[in-house]
Formats: structure tokens, C-alpha cells, sequence
């Protein structure tokens, strides 16, 4: 097998949606299986486990790093396949710079770094927490996280507007929150930033209530706040909610266009068997004229020979 027949073979085998084959399906199920129980072992480590228990997910740990490591190298492979339109570099430096080639970097970091660089126990600590990106490689594998991150790629604008306009209002209630409660609470309120904490958990509808108006005005004011901000969360909702709206709505004309499809081609072949079934009888009907035709020629000609010999012998 040629080099560039291993290389398509590898690609249909770790590109999801791609393969078919029972060995793709089988990368693919190894593959999320290995991301939920690294997940699953970033917490378990948290807990008081005996060294055994500890040990075997250190291992775990190394075998599902030099896994994922191995697959991100055969993405670099493979890329030129994924982008067949970009040239031999172009399509790997695509790739390395997208969002899942820097989620599986992420992956695979917290593995190596601590090999090559010197780390404080902190910053360890820190790359330990780096693993949880794992779980941002099952957008590969399934259709609703898929979605999910093309609609949040296809609302950027109209998210970031709305984020904006969300921070902007938080800015706004803590600079109105302190000129209102500065004389009431010093303390609290000690400049334009200090309400902002108070701003986020008013706005989110948290209300830790570690901070909150003691004055009639700053009550009235915070009540307004807590309802403004019920409106503006609910603004990137709504822009989510339409986008996967659009999406299931585009996915369903698009089955119904190819089922539509679908049924014209069966009618079109049922036309096309009626068709060869009219030929068939056509040419039968032809095939039986013939043969009596044949028959008729054979009759007329022996009794022209018939004949002959009768006018011979008189």
C-alpha cells in the first residue's frame, strides 16, 4: 500500500463522520471513552485515595496523554486531507491554529511541559486543571455539542453586542449603587468598583446578600437593576435559542429536500423499470411476429417447391 493510500486510511480511521468502517468506529468510542475517564480522574484525584488507587490513575494519566498526543500528531498528518484546497504548510498551520487543534495542544501540555520545563508545584497544580479542556474534544464526536459551537461561531457579533451591553450595564449599576449608598455604608461601598461584585450577583438574580442597599433610594434602585438585568441575560439566551432554532430548521428542510430527492429518484427508477418492461414486451411481441413471419416463409416456400415438383413430373 502506497504512502498516500496510509495516509487517506488514517484520516478516514480518526476524522469523525468520515469512515464508515468498524476500525473508525472503534477509534471513535476509545476515543471519548478516554476523554469522560480522564475528566473523571481530575477529580478522583482530589479525594483521599489509597497510593495503589493513585498509582494506577497516574498511569491511566500517561497512557491517555500518549494517546491523545498520537492522535493530534496524525491530525497534523492527515491535514492536507482535511483542507484539500490548501498546499502541503498551509493546510497543517490551518489546522494548528484552529479551535480544536489548540484544544487537543491543551490536551496534551499538562503531559509533556512538566518534562521539558522546570514547574513549581503551583504551576503543576495549575496544568492539572489544563486536562479539563479534554472534555472540549466531544465536540468532535457528538452532533449536539457541534451544533451547539456553530451556533455560538455564526452569533458572535450578536453575542459580543449583547455582552457588551450586559458589562456595560453591570459598570453603570455599580457607579450608580455607589453614589447612592457611599454615605450610608463607607465601608461598603468605598469607590465606583467596589459595588461591582454587588452588581454582578444583583444582575445574575444570585443575591449572595454579603452586600446589598440599606437606603430606601438604593433599595428602589437595586429592585430596577434586578429587573434590567433578568432583560439583558436574557438577551444572549434568546440569540442562542434562535440560532439552534435556525439550525434545527435549516437541518429540517434540508431532510426534507433530500427525502423529496429521494423519492423522485425511486420514481424515476420505477419509470425507468416500467420503461424496460414496455421495451421487453415490445421486443417479445417483435420476436413472436418474427418467428411467425419465419414460419410463414418456411409453409410458403415448401409449397412453392411442392408445387415445383408437380409441374416437374407432369
Amino acid at each position: 500500500m502506497s504512502p498516500g493510500k496510509i495516509r487517506r486510511k488514517i484520516f478516514e480511521i480518526i476524522q469523525p463522520h468520515q469512515g464508515r468502517s468498524i476500525a473508525s468506529q472503534v477509534f471513535d468510542v476509545m476515543i471519548t471513552m478516554l476523554i469522560l475517564l480522564s475528566v473523571v480522574s481530575v477529580f478522583a484525584v482530589t479525594f483521599g485515595l489509597p497510593r495503589p488507587v493513585l498509582r494506577v490513575l497516574y498511569r491511566f494519566e500517561q497512557f491517555a496523554s500518549i494517546v491523545f498526543s498520537v492522535e493530534y500528531f496524525l491530525r497534523i498528518l492527515t491535514a492536507d486531507l482535511l483542507y484539500p484546497g490548501k498546499g502541503f504548510f498551509a493546510s497543517r498551520v490551518k489546522y494548528l491554529f484552529s479551535a480544536m487543534a489548540l484544544i487537543d495542544l491543551a490536551a496534551i501540555l499538562p503531559f509533556w511541559l512538566p518534562m521539558f520545563l522546570p514547574c513549581s508545584m503551583l504551576a503543576l497544580r495549575a496544568l492539572r486543571l489544563v486536562r479539563l479542556l479534554r472534555i472540549l474534544k466531544l465536540n468532535r464526536y457528538f452532533n449536539a455539542l457541534r451544533a451547539l459551537g456553530d451556533v455560538l461561531v455564526a452569533k458572535k457579533s450578536e453575542l459580543i453586542g449583547s455582552l457588551f451591553f450586559v458589562v456595560l450595564l453591570m459598570l453603570v449599576s455599580s457607579l450608580l449603587m455607589f453614589s447612592v449608598e457611599h454615605e450610608a455604608q463607607p465601608n461598603v461601598f468605598r469607590n465606583a468598583f467596589s459595588g461591582l461584585w454587588w452588581a454582578v450577583a444583583t444582575l445574575t438574580t444570585v443575591g449572595y446578600g454579603d452586600i446589598y442597599p440599606v437606603t430606601t433610594l438604593g433599595r428602589i434602585l437595586g429592585a430596577i437593576i434586578a429587573f434590567s438585568g433578568i432583560a439583558a441575560l436574557a438577551i444572549p439566551t434568546g440569540i442562542i435559542t434562535a440560532g439552534l432554532t435556525e439550525r434545527i430548521a435549516r437541518n429540517t428542510e434540508t431532510a426534507r429536500e433530500l427525502k423529496r430527492q429521494h423519492q423522485k429518484d425511486i420514481e424515476h427508477d420505477n419509470e425507468l423499470a416500467r420503461q424496460r418492461g414496455r421495451d421487453d414486451d415490445h421486443d417479445r411481441i417483435l420476436r413472436e411476429h418474427g418467428e411467425m413471419l419465419k414460419t410463414i416463409v418456411e409453409k410458403l416456400e415448401k409449397l412453392s417447391e411442392a408445387n415445383s415438383e408437380k409441374r416437374s413430373e407432369k
